[in-house]
């Protein structure tokens, strides 16, 4: 039996169909009735010409049409793209050529920007609309429509080797997508969460009897992905793990973190784990939990056996708060999209330092001339994250070359974090080597805000820096310098801003200087447009 997600889910069905897999609001599935669902739009993409290795865009908000298009695409061996539902229009249409999608489903409520884009996506051969609301598209077939008027596809044969493909950001702004074989993926996912679950270290052909027994036991897998699962982190840790394991996935119907429906579906869906990205949501979470015991009605976390998180800092004094309300075990991940390099567990009786991660079995630490850092050295190294090594990027030889290398006979991927190795082994994260912002769980690249900002007729040089900020974690901010006498100001030129990025990208603040400072070769100068905005 293969290493393949459908596969597996597959063979889930058939033993514990009866029990529920989605959960969306009002809108619950069974396994059988999952299975069911995706089997007849897996039908109807195979009859629009998709099958294997055809990429399938997913331009959806959390729900259960999500995930049921994602199983879809992979029951006909075709690759699901993860769309960021914030694209506008340029940004959709980049991602739409650079992946080589054939198919497109998107919410109807995102529609006004797929209409624009429909005539100039010239390779995409279906769209399809899930109806939140919004008006039809001409052009696109509804959702619902073509699960009804299809059969069930037939089961095949997969590969180990098919392609999983994940977009993240590129150095460059635009975003790259990171290729996976699909098998190595799901035994890193297995190795990784059966045990913690209590479940082994099965063989997929051995899955489903195992979660059919531990179900039979009366024990339940309930998760929360309480982040976007277009970001690795919700659709990883808060949907591929627990599914594999025969879970069910809970989305939340708000489309922005809403801490107290969150902790409403954790007692009403006795959630056993819940998935959110750092401080950015913790701390919001803290807030809700406090509002309800002041208010005389505490929610019951009974069911929680774990907190994960991945993607942006979740420090210690925020941990030990969360401990304060129940005996959570909180597993903090220091990974990205191009590999995992390790992990903080934190207990009531186990509470680490912030940024400090046990080294992943096949993490190591190379100082740029290629030498592994010495534990307790004190030398600053790039983290390499071996064993689960991406094929590359889509497309882009070079980045992949700049990113996986191979040492001593070893393939590794370098994210571009870097960390000290102390005389322990652990590691402590220092930060990115680029200069990445990661604002509320979302990866900003300066150059492509830069670029957005110039595009005002007023704007002769704008650099783009991020700053520490309580609730984003970062903060997208900016220092720009204007033709002599312009009328425009900060205000005019952040309005103008917003019609050319997604709202996350745009600059909170805009300084206006005289000049923008850049080195004689003209390269940027980011500590001098960050003292400039810190310094105000």
């Amino acid at each position: 039996m293969e290493k393949h997600y459908a596969t597996i889910w597959e063979s889930i069905t058939d033993v514990i169909g009866d029990r529920e897999a989605l959960v969306h609001g009002e809108n619950r599935l069974t396994w059988s009735q999952y299975d069911n669902r995706a089997s007849r739009m897996a039908q109807a993409l195979t009859e629009a010409g998709l099958g294997a290795d055809s990429k399938i865009g997913l331009y959806l908000y959390n729900s259960n049409e999500y995930l049921e298009a994602q199983y879809a695409g992979m029951k006909i061996r075709g690759v699901p793209i993860n769309v960021n539902y914030r694209y506008l229009d340029d940004e959709l249409l980049y991602l739409l050529d650079n992946s080589d999608a054939e198919a497109l489903f998107f919410h109807s409520s995102l529609g006004d920007r797929v209409a624009r884009v429909m005539e100039r996506a010239k390779k995409v051969r279906v769209w399809i609309q899930v109806d939140d609301g919004g008006e039809s598209v001409p052009g696109a077939v509804a959702y619902e429509d073509l699960i009804a008027a299809h059969d069930p596809a037939a089961r095949i044969k997969r590969a180990d080797d098919d392609l999983y493909m994940l977009y993240t950001g590129g150095t460059t702004g635009m975003p790259k997508g990171v290729m996976y074989d699909i098998g190595a993926m799901v035994q890193f996912f297995m190795s990784l969460g059966f045990p913690i679950l209590g479940l082994g270290n099965p063989e997929p052909k051995e899955v489903a009897s195992v979660v059919k027994a531990s179900f039979d036991e009366g024990r339940n897998i309930n998760s929360i992905p309480a982040c976007p699962l277009m970001h690795g982190t919700g659709m990883w840790l808060g949907a591929f793990m627990p599914h594999l394991a025969g879970g069910k996935v809970i989305t939340l119907p708000s489309r922005s973190l809403d801490s107290s429906e969150l902790w409403q579906s954790v007692q009403d869906e006795k959630a056993t784990q819940v998935v959110i990205v750092g401080d950015a949501f913790a701390k919001p979470m803290l807030k809700a939990l406090e509002e309800a015991k002041e208010a005389g009605r505490p929610y019951d976390l009974s069911s929680v056996g774990m907190i994960i998180s991945s993607g942006v800092m979740w420090t210690t004094e925020v941990k030990q708060a969360m401990l304060e309300w129940h005996g959570f075990m909180l597993i903090d991940a220091m990974g990205s999209t191009e590999g995992s390099m390790g992990m903080q567990v934190t207990t009531r009786g186990n509470v680490g330092e912030t940024a400090r991660f046990s080294k992943g079995e096949n993490t190591k630490v190379f100082t740029e001339d290629g030498r592994e850092v010495e534990p307790g050295s004190g030398e600053a190294g790039m983290v390499a994250a071996g064993g689960t090594v991406p094929r590359g990027y889509y497309k882009d030889e070079e980045k992949s070359a700049a990113t996986f290398k191979t040492i001593n006979g070893v393939r590794y991927s370098f994210p571009g974090d870097w960390a000290l190795v102390e005389a322990d082994g652990t590691l402590t994260l220092l930060g990115r080597g680029s200069n990445c912002i990661n604002t509320a769980g979302e990866k900003v690249y300066p150059e492509e805000v830069e670029e957005a900002v110039k595009q005002h007729d007023d704007v002769v040089d704008c650099l783009v820096v991020g700053v520490e900020d309580e609730k984003f974690g970062q903060r997208v901010t900016a220092v720009a310098s204007l033709i002599p006498e312009s009328a425009s100001d900060a205000d005019a030129v952040r309005e103008f801003t917003r019609t050319k990025l997604a709202a996350y990208k745009v600059p909170k603040q805009i300084l206006i200087v005289d000049q923008v400072k850049r080195a004689p070769n003209g390269k940027a100068d980011y500590k001098w447009a960050k003292n400039q905005i810190e310094s105000q």
